[in-house]
Order: structure tokens, then C-alpha cells, then sequence
């Protein structure tokens, strides 16, 4: 489809002139942990066995800017968690959040946000979450303190203690109903290349996982990225190898 090349070509260029994804070019990457309660008692079981099981599991978080835009100005937050055998042993799953509001038509939507722990994190598209779709959404639990949200101001922070956040999923017409708690702490010393890269249609669970809709475009937009990212790779290959045979 044309909206599609051409979703493929602006990502490609993007990201060959920054020589970084298109969006969210630079991240922070942190250890963190998901606590899953479980459903029991009086609460109705969810239909996934991950968010209906008590359970705890490592997960590697990507805090970014989705722009890249200067640290004094606000932008777009990402938070990109990766859980670790959340399906089971090597069955991972993704969730990529973005900066939102809460209402019916506001966790749909980005917002750009100076204070990382202003607001929720969601997954802007619907997933199937057991028999229906619903948005999934990080709400930061606010301590005292204020946190800036630029990266290095993310890094001092985390330094200092944890970010914690509920996560929670709701259908429209539904309140927000909390399944687990995540505990992000001290910033990896992991160079960008060596982070993750996400994919939550590839890393999705059986009755948890995004909706079909605008999945054509989303892919198209990550598959022009790879290419941008790789076209800087092979040129500055052929630049090094140049250089090598002139400086001979």
C-alpha cells in the first residue's frame, strides 16, 4: 500500500541520517522486575495464564525520548519493557508505551511530558486482552519527588532509588483495573547496540497481544528503520575500508 512505502521510506531516511532508530534514537536501559499478583478470591480471571498466575519476572527496560529532541524541551517518553519468559522459558513478551492521557480518546494519544513520572505510559493501539481488546498502561506511583525527563536526569534519579509503576489494563466503558507492579532501578551500562530491539507483534503471548489494526503501517515503519540503521552500517564500513587502503 502507498501509506505504507511511504511510511517505510520516511523511517529509512530518518534513521540514516541520525544513524539511530527513527524514533526514540537514544535510551536508557535498566533492570526491572514484574510482580503479577494473580487473579484469586472475588476477582475475575483476565483469560491470559501471565496475568492470571502469581508470578515474578526479570524485566529489561528502555526509558527514551521519542523525538530525540533537546533535554530542555519536553517530548514524547517511551518505556519499552521486554518480559522475560513471560510465555515461558525463551518466550519473551514486549510492550512499547509512549507518554498519554487516561480518558477514552487520551490514552490513544502521545503526549509530550517534561516530568517522566507525570503520567501514564500506554500502549496507544488496543490489545487483546483475554476476550476483549483493551489499552495496557503504566501509572507511575508518585513519590516526592520530581523527575526530569531527559535521560540524565532519568539516570540520576534511578540512582537514587526506583522508579515503581501499576500496571493496568482497561476496555472502553471499563475502569482501569491494576494486574501487576513493576519496579524499574539502577540504569545498565549497556552500549545501544547491545540493548533489545522490540517488536510486540513478534513478541506477543496467546490472549495477550496487539491488535491487527495499523499493524501494515507500525511494521513497515520499523522495517524502514532497520534498513536507515544498516545503510549507515554498510557505508561507514566502506568509508573504514577507504581509509585503511588510502592511509596504506
Amino acid at each position: 500500500m502507498a501509506i505504507e512505502r511511504r511510511a517505510f521510506g520516511i523511517a529509512r531516511r530518518i534513521a540514516r541520517r541520525r544513524s539511530a532508530p527513527a524514533l526514540h534514537p537514544q535510551g536508557l536501559t535498566c533492570a526491572g522486575v514484574l510482580d503479577v499478583p494473580g487473579t484469586g478470591g472475588d476477582a475475575a480471571p483476565w483469560g491470559v495464564p501471565l496475568l492470571d498466575r502469581a508470578g515474578s519476572y526479570d524485566v529489561t527496560v528502555r526509558w527514551s525520548r521519542a523525538a530525540g529532541l533537546p533535554a530542555r524541551l519536553p517530548d514524547g517518553l517511551g518505556l519499552a519493557l521486554r518480559v522475560e519468559d513471560a510465555g515461558g522459558h525463551g518466550a519473551p513478551l514486549d510492550l512499547l508505551l509512549t507518554s498519554s492521557g487516561t480518558g477514552r480518546l487520551g490514552r490513544h494519544v502521545p503526549r509530550l511530558r517534561r516530568d517522566a513520572l507525570a503520567g501514564p505510559y500506554s500502549t496507544l493501539l488496543s490489545y487483546r486482552v483475554g476476550d476483549r481488546e483493551r489499552v495496557i498502561a503504566a501509572f507511575p506511583v508518585r513519590g516526592p519527588r520530581r523527575v526530569r525527563g531527559d535521560l540524565a536526569a532519568l539516570r540520576q534519579a534511578l540512582e537514587h532509588g526506583p522508579a515503581r509503576f501499576e500496571l493496568r489494563a482497561a476496555a472502553p466503558g471499563e475502569p482501569w483495573r491494576t494486574f501487576a507492579t513493576l519496579t524499574v532501578g539502577t540504569p545498565r551500562p549497556y552500549p545501544e547496540e547491545t540493548t533489545p530491539t522490540s517488536d510486540p507483534y513478534l513478541h506477543g503471548l496467546p490472549g495477550l497481544r496487539p491488535t491487527d489494526r495499523l499493524h501494515g503501517l507500525r511494521a513497515a515503519a520499523y522495517s524502514g528503520s532497520r534498513h536507515g540503521r544498516a545503510d549507515t552500517r554498510t557505508h561507514g564500513h566502506h568509508v573504514r575500508q577507504s581509509g585503511s587502503r588510502d592511509s596504506a
